[in-house]
């Protein structure tokens, strides 16, 4: 029997994210929540690759990877939440000099594993056994800069400064449509839209990176995404999410959950 799950979530993944459907920051999760009806805790730990393009006057493809342990409280229809985890940063171009009288040792940003916390919740209205629909919200926010360094020249003089990205969070808000087929396993699919922000700031500031006065705020490009993903149950009360979202690039994201 768990072979056939397996099979059916594996094709059904596929179906949903082979039309370039992604995931951003970690699953949302499928819109029923995943404790008992009757009301309790579960538990679990997740992954999350998620890619998107920041702006402020120029562009910057950023791609994170995260891992995060989670912790919710429900019943049959509603769920509180958190999640604490921790990231890595890549930022393409973030060192690229605007001015040919200023050098760089490198062009791409880089910097692992700072702290992150996320905190939301979600609601669910069955309109029959198999079919229903939900509305979640998350925000999330990095307790600690990332910080890489950089070397160069400038008008032929040598320079040693440090890009900071602070201040990094985001919101989320989302709705979803559930479908519950045969072995208990949920598709769902939706729509969501989002903000995340972050400051950057080179010290010292250095003519031709980023700003003259070395600090600027930085958000997402596009506010408007898709997301889709397929809950299967395994064996006594563990879960398996895969999810994707869709909104610029392709992310993509997994967790496995235990109901208490």
């Amino acid at each position: 029997m768990m072979k056939r799950v397996a099979v059916t979530a594996i094709s059904a993944f596929i179906l949903f994210t082979g039309h370039g459907t992604a995931i951003a920051g970690g699953p949302f999760g499928p819109p029923q929540p995943v404790s008992k009806e009757e009301g309790g805790l579960y538990t679990g730990i997740g992954y999350g690759y998620h890619e998107d393009v920041y702006q402020n006057g120029s562009e910057r493809v950023f791609r994170q990877n995260q891992v995060y342990s989670h912790l919710a409280y429900g019943a049959k229809n509603w769920e509180i939440f958190g999640r604490i985890g921790i990231s890595d940063l890549k930022i393409s171009d973030a060192f690229s000099s605007t001015r040919a009288s200023t050098t760089t040792s490198k062009n791409d940003f880089e910097d692992n594993w700072k702290f992150f916390g996320t905190l939301g919740g979600k609601g669910y209205y069955p309109f029959t056994q198999a079919f229903g629909m939900g509305a979640f919200v998350q925000g999330s926010y990095y307790f600690r800069e990332f910080r890489d360094r950089v070397s160069g020249t400038q008008d032929g003089v040598p320079f040693t400064s440090d890009l900071e990205v602070g201040n990094f969070w985001d919101v989320n808000f989302g709705l979803g449509l559930q479908a519950t087929v045969p072995y208990g396993i949920r598709l769902y699919i939706g729509p969501y839209v989002y903000y995340s922000e972050a400051k950057i700031s080179l010290v010292p500031a250095i003519p031709g990176l980023h700003s003259d006065n070395g600090s600027i705020r930085i958000h997402n490009r596009t506010n408007m995404g898709g997301f889709t993903g397929i809950d299967v149950p395994l064996a006594r009360g563990f879960r398996l999410n895969l999810e994707g979202q869709y909104s610029e690039r392709f992310s993509f994201g997994a967790a496995v959950t235990f109901s208490y």
